[in-house]
């Protein structure tokens, strides 16, 4: 097996085994991977910020809109934003927009990964 095969292989486990909240920051680190790419290496920009945009998308269509209250309506209006943002650097061929939806993606993840962290009992978060 290769080593790409075996990274590729090992993505794969984590995701299907992943528990839902570490999922959705695995969501929030692909976002900004691909969105870091598209600023960092200049290439590719459009293919990079593209699956960004599919990833909020998905976000964004995995709201529980009826269980999630006010935080769903927040997330659904941030994830439109950030859509939108991404949408328009791209057309217009400016970073400005891409380095925005970076910075706040970054607090949401941050806060998501906090939040999982405060969740987790005592022994698994010293680990």
């Amino acid at each position: 097996m290769t080593q790409a095969n075996a990274l590729k292989s090992y993505k794969t486990v984590a995701t299907q085994t992943a528990a839902p909240g570490n999922l959705v920051l695995m969501l929030y680190d692909g976002a900004l991977r691909f969105l870091q790419r598209a600023v960092e290496f200049n290439q590719g920009v459009n293919n990079n910020i593209l699956r960004a945009q599919s990833i909020i998308n998905e976000l964004n269509t995995s709201l529980d809109m009826d269980q999630g209250g006010e935080l769903a309506d927040k997330l659904r209006g941030l994830y439109n934003y950030f859509d939108e943002r991404l949408q328009e650097g791209n057309i217009a061929k400016e970073q400005q927009p891409v380095d925005e939806v970076i910075d706040r993606l970054n607090v949401i993840r941050d806060a998501w990964r906090e939040m999982l962290a405060q969740q987790q009992p005592p022994e698994l978060a010293a680990a």
